[in-house]
């Protein structure tokens, strides 16, 4: 599929719309860099026209011999005599007026076809495999799931550097978008009765791009919808966002109706999220017993401890003794993260470098398991919890499949 190398998150929305289904936006060469060292079968890169002619002709020559197959094409508002031969010089295959909707297209097709040619008739997207889907889950509400779900998401994209999609499962009364400051024009509902005719490109039109690069898929504006989104196309929605996208980070609503339960039914890794309370943990052990029964994520759950306070009279090694199983990420209350939230900056934007934001990139780095997991501070006393297992288990039938 096509990059997008672009600072302007508008510019990026009006190239991909240009572009096949599937298209990628980062707003530096370093993001291209690193997504491409994880996606390898990209077939072309689109500089866009907020990068300075020396920053394109850098982008270009270091691919001319880093990834010579992949075509490099300079997306430029002016083209003149001198765009041309200094891009010629440093081994772009195209360059394209940036008003020019059927040039730029076209430039496209001319890459994935050289593409093709390169790899033995081989389509770039026929070694493409499945991501993930994150799901984020408690059976109480108020524990701060969505702002987990936020910024997990924002920690996973790294900003860019690789291609996940946000989705709000909390179909009656969900706020991702706002959390963001999104406005979103289409939502999950408009997909209600389309469930034998999805496919990406009727899914991508129903999404809303962040400025990180992250892509959103809102919840219904009114809550009379929840009931017409059927499990079957919650299942459709996941799978097909899946062969598209490194990480699906879904939000749920805090209990096992039918769209939660076929989410949990589609996830690979499940994030529990619990508070230092008795209610909440009570119904957390309760949930938990739920899963083992329906076999769900059994090896691939992360348990959350938000708003990890001292003085509250529960501390985190009670907490594992409660639930019978490891803290992965704990983070402390602070009114810097409700702040961020308040000013549409979720925490790990605001500022990356906040105790919150380390943790939040620390439970991502579990999840993709690029690095070792990294313990969660510890409180007087407590000893440190074992790493989160993520070996995958076989999953069998569901509770949900018996009813039918």
């Amino acid at each position: 599929m096509p990059v997008i190398v672009e600072r302007d998150p508008a510019l990026i929305g009006q190239l991909a719309a240009m572009l096949p289904p599937g298209a990628h936006g980062v707003d530096s060469a370093e993001a291209m860099h690193a997504w491409l060292g994880r996606n390898s079968n990209e077939y072309a890169v689109l500089v866009g026209p907020s990068l300075g002619l020396e920053a394109a002709i850098d982008i270009s020559e270091s691919m001319r011999y880093t990834r010579p197959t992949t075509s490099v094409i300079l997306v430029r508002d002016e083209v003149d005599t001198e765009v041309l031969y200094k891009a010629m010089q440093a081994g772009a295959r195209d360059v394209v007026r940036s008003d020019d909707a059927g040039a730029v297209t076209a430039a496209v097709g001319r890459a994935q076809q050289l593409w093709k040619a390169l790899h033995g008739g081989q389509d770039s997207a026929g070694s493409t495999s499945d991501g993930k889907v994150v799901t984020v889950f408690s059976p109480k509400g108020g524990v701060g799931k969505t702002t987990t779900s936020v910024n997990l998401a924002l920690a996973l994209a790294e900003g860019g550097a690789r291609k996940v999609c946000l989705v709000d499962l909390d179909l009656a009364f969900g706020d991702v978008a706002i959390t963001m400051q999104l406005f979103p024009h289409h939502t999950i509902e408009e997909a209600i009765g389309g469930e034998d005719s999805i496919d990406f490109a009727m899914v991508e039109s129903l999404l809303t791009r962040h400025d990180q690069s992250l892509m959103v898929l809102a919840a219904p504006s009114l809550p009379d919808a929840r009931d017409r989104v059927t499990a079957t196309l919650v299942a459709r929605m996941m799978r097909t966002l899946k062969r598209e996208f490194e990480y699906v980070v879904v939000d749920t609503c805090p209990s096992f109706d039918e769209q939660t339960l076929q989410a949990l039914d589609e996830t690979d890794e499940c994030v529990i999220v619990a508070t230092l309370d008795v209610p909440t943990l009570k119904n957390v052990k309760v949930a938990l017993e739920t899963l083992d029964l329906l076999n769900i994520a059994q090896g691939n759950r992360h348990l959350v401890l938000n708003r990890a306070d001292d003085a509250v009279g529960l501390d985190p090694e009670k907490v594992e003794t409660i639930l019978g199983m490891p803290i992965t990420t704990m983070i402390h209350s602070s009114i810097d993260i409700a702040a961020a939230t308040n000013a549409g900056k979720p925490i790990v934007i605001a500022n990356p470098g906040h105790q919150a934001s380390r943790q939040y990139q620390a439970l991502a780095a579990v999840l993709s398991a690029e690095e070792e997991p990294v313990a969660p501070p510890t409180a007087p006393g407590m000893v440190s919890p074992a790493p989160a297992t993520t070996t995958p288990t076989a999953r069998g039938s569901r509770w949900r499949r018996s009813r039918r």
